[in-house]
């Protein structure tokens, strides 16, 4: 049933042996770039490549600022830290997310809440979203969004763009102002994504991307923070170089920082890899376009982009009838050394997370039994 899969796999990659899921691809001026570095002796977190970094995403994704850090945790960190989240304090997110994203609210000892995704973006549902709220919280005359079972304030909501699929971000973002929330997007896997033509991570008040070396571009580790707020961005630079006042000698700190600033290494890869991004998001939309033919020909669902939306397709998926066949699949197609891999395990299935409050999650179950991801590296 699958045999003619792996030969489409074996001719988009040109490959006979091992097929991972999405490697990264070194087309441009990645050793010029890092040989420079190299020779200028600045490698840590002081550097021009750095700057040049920031200058290109910002100017990418039509963000004002954006922040370099070590890698998207760190980002998701300090933009929910900009965003007020403190101890106690409840965020809203999706269970359909990598770990990070849960991580980051707990790094602020916060809790996280868990709504349902839709189907179609496989992101944060707003209707859910919205019934959730309607629900439980109720606004305080001080303005805060607090919810009526614990008693604690639900500080952000922090939708996931899953796969690079934009999520309904602008119904997301009207519910949120509706109840005081802030909105901090989770835009590690959609660099190149666009929602009614408005880059991903532009409609929250903070977002933050991720460089793995996973990703659509990798500068090896390595993060950005966006925002179009001049104070927030001031802050997110401040709190990811330790807190530390510029001064020429002295080292005085005003507050608890972090050490994320990102190394000019990784900058500098940053940077090449930045100038090959338009045709790597072609080259993988066209990738999209083989495997949706591939689906509809042998009567499989493929994961296409949403309505109103342009997905960078960072991880391509197929949608099985049930679990029986997901696993089938699976099997068959790793068997055949074609790396393919499920969503990750649903947060609220994991320990640490068992106990957060849930709606019921239907669409996060259903795809957890049916979803496969597929080989989406940028073909050579």
């Amino acid at each position: 049933m699958f045999k003619s899969f792996v030969s489409l796999v074996r001719d988009i990659y040109g490959e006979t042996d091992f097929i991972p899921l999405h490697e990264p691809r070194f087309l441009g001026n990645e050793k010029k770039y890092l040989l420079d570095t190299i020779d200028s002796t600045f490698v840590s977190s002081v550097g021009a490549y750095v700057d040049e970094f920031e200058r290109k995403v910002a100017e990418f994704t039509e963000a004002k600022y954006a922040i370099a850090t070590v890698n998207g945790t760190s980002a998701l960190h300090v933009a929910l830290l900009l965003s007020g989240v403190k101890c106690d304090d409840e965020v809203i997110t999706q269970s359909m997310t990598f770990v990070a994203t849960c991580n980051a609210i707990t790094y602020c000892g916060g809790e996280p809440i868990f709504v349902d995704v839709d189907r179609e973006t496989m992101g944060l549902s707003p209707d859910d979203l919205e019934s959730f709220l309607d629900q439980y919280a109720i606004i305080t005359d001080e303005g805060d969004c607090v919810n009526r079972e614990s008693g604690k304030i639900i500080r952000a909501c922090v939708p996931m763009h899953t796969f690079g699929h934009p999520v309904h971000i602008e119904k997301i973002k009207f519910i949120c102002d509706k109840y005081n929330i802030m909105l901090v997007e989770d835009s590690a896997e959609s660099l190149g994504s666009y929602r009614n033509g408005i880059h991903t991570g532009r409609t929250g008040s903070l977002s933050a991307l991720s460089f793995n070396g996973n990703k659509l571009i990798t500068s090896g580790g390595g993060g950005m923070i966006l925002t179009d707020d001049e104070c927030l961005a001031r802050k997110a630079k401040h709190l990811t170089t330790t807190a530390k006042k510029n001064h020429s000698w002295e080292f005085v700190h005003d507050e608890i920082g972090f050490n994320y600033r990102l190394p000019n290494l990784n900058a500098a890869l940053g940077c090449a890899q930045m100038e090959m991004l338009p045709e790597f998001v072609n080259k993988k939309r066209n990738v999209a376009k083989m495997y949706q033919v591939w689906a509809k020909e042998n009567d499989f669902e493929f994961a296409v982009e949403p309505s109103n939306s342009q997905s960078n397709y960072w991880l391509n998926s197929l949608i099985f009838d049930d679990r029986k066949q997901q696993l089938e699949f699976l099997k068959y197609t790793n068997a055949n050394s074609i790396m393919t891999r499920p969503a990750w395990n649903p947060m609220h299935e994991l320990n640490m997370f068992s106990s957060c409050l849930c709606s019921d999650l239907i669409n996060t179950k259903f795809l957890a039994d049916r979803l496969v991801n597929i080989p989406s590296s940028v073909p050579i």
